[in-house]
């Protein structure tokens, strides 16, 4: 499907387009709060608003594939054979810095290193998006950055495999960073009650234009030796498929990105003056983590955020250690199955959009964690060998995975003051990547004490159960006040 067509589907409906643009500026703010300024997003025409929409879309078509064929499937096998074929000997272990390293705990160790390093620059990047007014060109040199590193990812061979973690740092930092910048024009794009049909449409864009690339590399990497490659050079291939991917269609979308994120007219943003004034770097996310502390159902709701996305990330990463290990499916059964999430979770983004027009987000929300809670209940009485179960199973995760995502990205858009919408999403891209290693350390330690896989994956029950209860008591109508942001209608 060509990506215009996909975008000219989600947004052919001028009228929607025009009246989230004209709503921007024409909701009032709920009594006794302070009034909010009007989004300089409606006074854009309508073609130039529907075309902002399809550039945001478009940019997440094209990113989209880092995340699907870099993380999901190919460079976590990739760079662990490389580094076994450093070590070389049968204990497979690697000497850094007069550590001993196992090959097969390199990959993990640069995962965590990846979150420790994003969770230092997002926030900081954030800010200064904010308070320069230069999203898109950050995002640009942010996009950069990461195409880069994955392109390279063709270079990596042999025993190269401190080259492949240094490339996988610059190119997740890359992705993280580009993704704060793009979540940060979510709230110029759409009214209040429009931002979970357009954050949904987004979600599902991007897993459709990640499904597609995995589809053609994995083609490709059964069909390896009809092709005259390797194993290792269709992997290759397929790392670097990803960053010409994201480089042609983030490219073509980042220059739909017209505007900036900060819904303050320029007038009232920060001169240079006043930016130096008022402190950068760490001083300026002290200061809005104390804004942030004050406001206390929002940060309950980041929270609760950081606890059921920690469940949904981990669930992720350790699906397929847990077919291979603990039902005994192979290889292929696996790498199917996630791309069968990929194209069920493009329609399920889009249907729990709809769940949530119809029923409020946060009752949406909350109903796809005890679906979350049901599934993992599902896993845990899974029988050995039973692939059609582990199909089954994917596609239910499918269904409620972008729409979690989705929904809570909207959700926290509108908890967001007016002039601080990339900084925010940069607290919010740390909530998700910056506290990686918990879910892992809750499964490496079930695992260690129990030795269950079984156990491992039912004791991720924990994070939902929390989510769920936290969410239940946050009062998202005095939060979203309370940031001086229009109340939507259902929420």
């Amino acid at each position: 499907m060509p990506i215009d067509d996909t975008a000219d589907a989600f947004t052919a409906d001028g009228a929607a387009a025009a009246g989230g643009a004209q709503a921007l500026a024409a909701v009032p703010a709920a009594a006794g709060t302070a009034p909010t300024q009007a989004d300089p997003a409606a006074d854009l025409p309508d073609p130039a608003q529907i075309s902002r929409r399809k550039g945001w879309y478009r940019y997440a078509w094209g990113a989209h594939a880092f995340p699907t064929t870099v993380t999901a499937v190919f460079l976590g096998p990739y760079l662990t054979d490389i580094a076994r074929n450093a070590a070389g000997g049968e204990n497979h272990y690697l000497h850094l810095a007069g550590v001993s390293v196992r090959a097969e705990s390199f990959y993990p160790f640069a995962v965590t290193a990846a979150a420790l390093l994003q969770a230092a620059v997002l926030p900081l990047v954030g800010a200064a998006a904010d308070r320069s007014g230069r999203t898109r060109g950050l995002l640009a040199a942010a996009m950069g950055l990461g195409v880069v590193a994955t392109l390279l990812f063709y270079t990596v061979t042999g025993g190269a495999y401190l080259w492949g973690g240094a490339l996988f740092l610059a190119a997740s930092l890359g992705y993280s960073t580009a993704n704060v910048l793009a979540n940060g024009y979510l709230p110029t794009l759409a009214a209040p009650d429009e931002r979970d049909a357009i954050s949904s449409k987004g979600w599902a864009v991007g897993y459709l234009g990640g499904a597609v690339l995995l589809t053609v590399n994995l083609v490709i990497y059964t069909a390896h030796s009809p092709l005259g490659l390797s194993q290792s050079h269709a992997a290759r291939v397929a790392l670097a498929s990803a960053g010409l991917w994201w480089l042609v269609f983030g490219t073509a979308g980042v220059r739909r990105l017209t505007a900036g994120t900060s819904r303050l007219p320029q007038a009232q943003r920060p001169g240079v003056k006043q930016q130096a004034q008022s402190g950068t770097g760490y001083r300026q996310l002290g200061r809005t983590l104390a804004a942030l502390s004050r406001n206390r159902n929002a940060l309950l709701f980041l929270l609760a955020y950081m606890a059921y996305n920690e469940g949904v990330q981990t669930v992720i990463s350790f699906a397929s250690t847990y077919g291979t290990k603990e039902l005994d499916l192979g290889q292929s059964v696996l790498a199917s199955a996630i791309l069968v999430v990929q194209f069920v979770a493009f329609g399920g983004a889009l249907w729990m959009g709809r769940l949530a027009a119809r029923h409020g987000t946060r009752r949406t929300i909350s109903g796809s964690l005890l679906v979350w809670i049901v599934l993992l209940a599902s896993a845990f009485a899974m029988t050995k060998h039973a692939a059609w179960q582990f199909y089954v199973l994917g596609c239910a995760i499918g269904l409620v995975l972008g729409g979690t995502q989705a929904l809570s990205r909207s959700l926290f858009a509108q908890i967001i003051p007016a002039g601080q919408e990339s900084e925010y999403f940069g607290l919010y891209e740390v909530s998700q990547n910056g506290v990686a290693w918990i879910g892992s350390l809750t499964v490496a330690l079930a695992i260690q004490f129990t030795g269950s896989y079984r156990l491992a994956i039912i004791s991720l029950v924990a994070f939902f159960v929390l989510g769920l209860v936290l969410l239940a008591r946050t009062d998202l109508r005095t939060a979203i006040r309370t940031a001086g942001n229009p109340v939507p209608e259902r929420l």
